[in-house]
């Protein structure tokens, strides 16, 4: 519980309130993943990085794990009822010195030239719709030369084992390829993100993708998870299906259907998330 949300709660939730609970519950999806990343990035010791897009600051504190007591990380987002959890977070965590907050918009960071080690953001900046290059450009100017620019977000996903085209045909609805839109450019597109980085100035550009998988017996911890990130995925999608993939739909993803596809015995489910890396230069 964080700030006194919890699922199940009879009081009404705000729909602030209802995404934060959402990110509290599939955070044990996420973690596993983002902390293979974190050690791939091998941060150096003692280094000072930012969280651009932060949220209620679940990487901040695997980003302070990373660079050790002496290191410090700053979190940046919009959402002050966020900042406020996060902060409750690091209290919990033991660590709200190692850590700190901060309002602010990842487009115009409020922070100068060459202040950072590195920079992280995830499921943010250069995710949403619009061209990369002036964000990208923003996220380098406040890192050293020879420091990093990291973007790490959600890429795939099977969490309908059996069921290949209802899946495919819940990934084209708009919920589905959120946050990207129908007849988005293409180079616009995330997986695109490689050339965006060498547009920005720069250098030696890498991308890693990394897998995490789930299977039946489900604890309750994951069952949770794997309902919240469901309800998350695919949103409204009912005037874009076929009147049989609603049906289907409603029959598999709902969790009080007799037929709720978590209930399977043998469920299987794989998800990816993709992180790209640049230099940048002095």
């Amino acid at each position: 519980m964080i700030n006194g949300l919890v699922a199940g709660d009879d009081k009404k939730m705000t729909g602030t309130e209802t995404y934060l609970l959402s990110l509290m519950l599939t955070n044990p999806l996420q973690e596993p993943i983002f902390r293979r990343a974190i050690h791939a990035l091998n941060l150096p010791q003692e280094s000072r990085g930012l969280d651009v897009g932060c949220g209620i600051g679940l990487q901040v504190m695997l980003l302070a794990e990373a660079v050790g007591p002496a290191g410090h990380v700053t979190g940046v987002d919009l959402s002050p009822e966020f900042l406020d959890c996060a902060r409750s977070i690091a209290e919990q965590a033991g660590i709200p010195e190692q850590v700190s907050f901060q309002e602010g918009d990842m487009n115009n960071l409020p922070f100068d030239d060459n202040t950072f080690d590195w920079v992280w953001s995830a499921n943010c900046a250069g995710y949403a719709p619009g061209e990369p290059l002036p964000l990208l450009k923003e996220l380098a100017r406040v890192v050293k030369p020879g420091g990093s620019v990291i973007i790490i977000a959600w890429s795939s996903q099977q969490l309908l084992p059996g069921y290949p085209v209802l899946e495919a045909h819940l990934d084209a609805t708009s919920s589905g390829i959120a946050p990207f839109v129908e007849g988005m450019a293409p180079e616009l597109h995330f997986s695109r993100m490689m050339g965006w980085f060498r547009r920005a100035g720069m250098e030696d550009v890498t991308v890693q993708t990394f897998a995490s998988d789930v299977c039946a017996p489900l604890s309750e911890e994951m069952r949770s998870a794997l309902t919240a990130l469901i309800e998350m995925r695919w949103v409204d999608v009912g005037a874009e299906l076929s009147e049989g993939d609603w049906a289907e739909f409603q029959r598999l993803c709902l969790p009080e259907s007799r037929e709720f596809i978590l209930d399977l015995p043998d469920y299987y489910a794989f998800y990816t998330y993709s992180m790209f890396r640049g230099k940048v230069v002095g």
